[in-house]
């Protein structure tokens, strides 16, 4: 996207999915400090949900990705993981994180710029099962990212 470091799969008329939403921070931190806040203690809720993703994209031959671990990472690069996502590309003020299969392909954002916190989802679909997996998931996805930002602005004092 032009005039930010906000990275996107294709342009947005050209995607099934995008998302896009900020909060203001209240210190500053990395890119890569905001993903381990966010994710520290991954919400209960999401569990259930990752469990019940797994169990019903197995049966139509897609890997299952087990959610997230809410681990830490002090350092990462280029070609390593987060929990199920590659990294793209990595400095202080972007996290680029993907996923592909041959249903869709999903890339999230994480940016900073200034106070200004952004995640940033966009989705590629490639069949029938990835329009029907996207219809839950990207309900689901805006309420999941408001509840990440509400418990980063409690920890992130």
């Amino acid at each position: 996207m032009s005039n930010t470091n906000i990275r996107i799969l294709r342009p947005v008329p050209k995607l099934y999915y995008y998302d896009r939403q900020d909060t203001c921070l209240r210190k500053k931190m990395t890119a890569l400090a905001a993903w381990n806040t966010i994710m520290s203690d991954p919400q209960p809720l999401l569990k259930i949900a990752f469990q019940i993703r797994d169990t019903v994209s197995s049966v139509f031959g897609v890997k299952r990705i087990g959610g997230f671990s809410g681990k830490p990472v002090d350092h990462v690069s280029v070609g390593q993981h987060l929990d199920f996502f590659l990294v793209e590309y990595v400095d202080d003020e972007c996290l680029v994180l993907t996923e592909r299969d041959r249903h869709l392909d999903v890339m999230t954002c994480i940016s900073i710029e200034g106070e200004t916190l952004s995640v940033t989802s966009s989705v590629c679909v490639h069949n029938l099962f990835g329009r029907a997996y996207m219809i839950p998931v990207g309900v689901a996805h805006r309420w999941i990212v408001r509840g990440m930002f509400r418990r980063l602005q409690k920890r992130a004092v």
